[in-house]
């Protein structure tokens, strides 16, 4: 019995010493997988693509090409429905969200423009008038940027060695995406076309001086055409006269807003993917060992303002399948030169629509027009005949308007009893739905109300603000050019896209909050989130 019970204790010993090596074994292959699976990679590639639109993706699909949006739909993580949390209307906006995880309370990036009271000038958002510019006069840089960027994290997780570079028609879209750690932020000038940038930056590349220099836009320019890439029959969905008189745009050098024209055209992305390809060759993006090098890059997919007949159905279409090919073009370039397998990348929507279209009256669908110098000076009329003549309204800017501080002092008129005032007047106005004070906006906590709440910095915030009626049309004719904006409500659902070795290819439906991809974007990098990153990672 006592053998019998040693033979067992060495039994059981033995028994032990095989389990504890297969454990080790097992964890040392869970180590080494482990290990395998968090190289991270070379370079990230960052994409937004203004006003981009998932219906339309799924409605070409057909006619794109195999490397482009077909590749990043079939080989990543594509989330259909980004909710954005709030109502946006320029690129500037969402590029913030997006590359910071949180909206302009802690961004401090409401809008692409402010106005601010004290200097009773409305100003870029990332105005900086002690940064001079590049091969422009603007006078920008990311300090109002209050908070981290990916592009941020990236650059200090490479202890400052990596690089870090973004590329964008729109000056205030590329700072974001460059942070307040890059390398540097391009842009195309509106008054020349060059490629221009900010000395707060340390870097200006000398293949930018070149191509300024020795192939400017400008020598260029008048040269290029825009026209269907297809035969018109190939087009879904477009009118019978459209197809009888198919679009043609020039872009002459004679137009004094030629630029801006070309900056939100579909050719201007083949341009933004010259410069981009440029990068990568000329600074070697993504070929370190040690570090993660970043290049962002900006498109336009918004329907085109200037068609000549309202109808820009066509004009959108052939958008797409252009951004499509630019996009086949860069996803080659990158794997010809890094290899997609030693990169991560995404491509974002910036999460609104606007066709700036107003409806025809022959429809008989409810219209007008809310003329804001109109809504001015009645306001200013009906405040003067109860607390004496004054011009009490500083600005009215989109769906703000901004009292004048010194106006009010000198009427005694206490800026809450102003908000009050004004409210209760401005709902009888045609075309105006609600009109809120910012107070009734910071204290509500209904959905809609966060909506609101998401969307504004309290601190550069209007008094009031209004909600217009859908079907109405916002005429801006207190700035120079007047400008005509259709008021819609109706929901578009926008994409996002992932695409890194160790992200499988999943196509998710149910709406995602647009303020957990930065983290999610990080989390993937095996880096630290953006410091103002408000969500957890999404569970891809």
């Amino acid at each position: 019995m006592h053998c019998f019970t040693h033979m067992k204790k060495m039994s059981d010993r033995k028994m032990s010493s095989r389990l504890l090596g297969s454990l080790i074994m097992g964890l040392m292959t869970i180590n080494v997988a482990v290990a395998t699976d968090a190289a991270r990679p070379r370079l990230v590639v960052g994409i937004v693509v203004d006003q981009l639109r998932t219906d339309y993706l799924q409605y070409l699909q057909g006619l794109f090409g195999e490397s482009g949006f077909k590749r990043l739909m079939k080989e990543g993580l594509y989330l259909q429905h980004v909710d954005f949390k709030a109502d946006m209307n320029d690129p500037v906006a969402p590029t913030a969200l997006l590359y910071t995880g949180n909206h302009a309370n802690a961004s401090g990036i409401p809008s692409a423009r402010l106005f601010r009271v004290g200097e009773s000038a409305l100003t870029p958002v990332l105005e900086d008038r002690n940064s001079m510019g590049n091969f422009t006069r603007e006078s920008l840089s990311p300090v109002n940027l209050r908070i981290s960027t990916i592009s941020d994290e990236v650059a200090i997780d490479g202890g400052g060695l990596t690089s870090v570079y973004a590329i964008a028609p729109d000056a205030q879209q590329a700072i974001i995406m460059a942070g307040h750690a890059g390398n540097c932020a391009l842009w195309i000038n509106d008054t020349d076309g060059k490629w221009s940038s900010t000395a707060y930056y340390r870097d200006f590349p000398d293949f930018i001086t070149r191509r300024n220099q020795r192939n400017p836009l400008s020598s260029r320019l008048d040269t290029l055409s825009w026209r269907p890439l297809l035969p018109l029959d190939r087009y879904p969905g477009v009118p019978a006269q459209k197809r009888h008189y198919p679009f043609g745009y020039t872009f002459p050098l004679s137009d004094r807003d030629v630029y801006r024209r070309f900056k939100v055209s579909a050719p201007v992305n083949t341009e933004v993917t010259d410069v981009a390809i440029d990068a990568l060759d000329n600074l070697r993006l993504g070929t370190r060992e040690d570090g993660i090098d970043m290049l962002s890059v900006a498109y336009t997919a918004a329907p085109y303002k200037y068609v000549s007949d309202g109808d820009c159905r066509l004009e959108l279409e052939d958008t797409y399948l252009r951004l499509d090919a630019q996009l086949g073009r860069l996803l080659q370039a990158i794997d010809r030169k890094v290899g997609l397998n030693n990169a991560l990348i995404f491509l974002s929507s910036t999460g609104y629509y606007d066709d700036a279209t107003p409806d025809d009256p022959k429809y008989h669908i409810p219209t007008g027009d809310v003329s804001l110098k109109r809504v001015e000076s009645l306001l200013n009329s009906y405040l003067s005949a109860k607390y004496g003549n004054a011009d009490y309204v500083s600005a009215i800017y989109g769906n703000q308007i901004y009292f004048d501080p010194r106006a009010l002092e000198s009427r005694t008129l206490a800026l809450d009893r102003a908000q009050t005032e004004a409210r209760d007047f401005l709902v009888k106005m045609s075309g105006i739905a609600d009109a809120r004070t910012l107070g009734q906006i910071l204290s509500d906590t209904s959905e809609e109300g966060m909506r609101q709440r998401c969307g504004i910095d309290p601190k550069t915030a209007g008094d009031i603000f209004l909600t217009y009626l859908p079907g109405w049309n916002v005429v801006d004719d207190i700035r120079y050019p007047t400008t005509t904006t259709p008021v819609r409500a109706g929901m578009v659902s926008t994409p996002f896209f992932l695409l890194a070795p160790d992200v499988k290819a999943e196509t998710i439906g149910i709406p995602v909050d647009a303020a957990v991809l930065a983290p999610t974007i990080t989390s993937a990098l095996h880096i630290r989130s953006p410091n103002g990153a408000s969500r957890r990672p999404f569970n891809y």
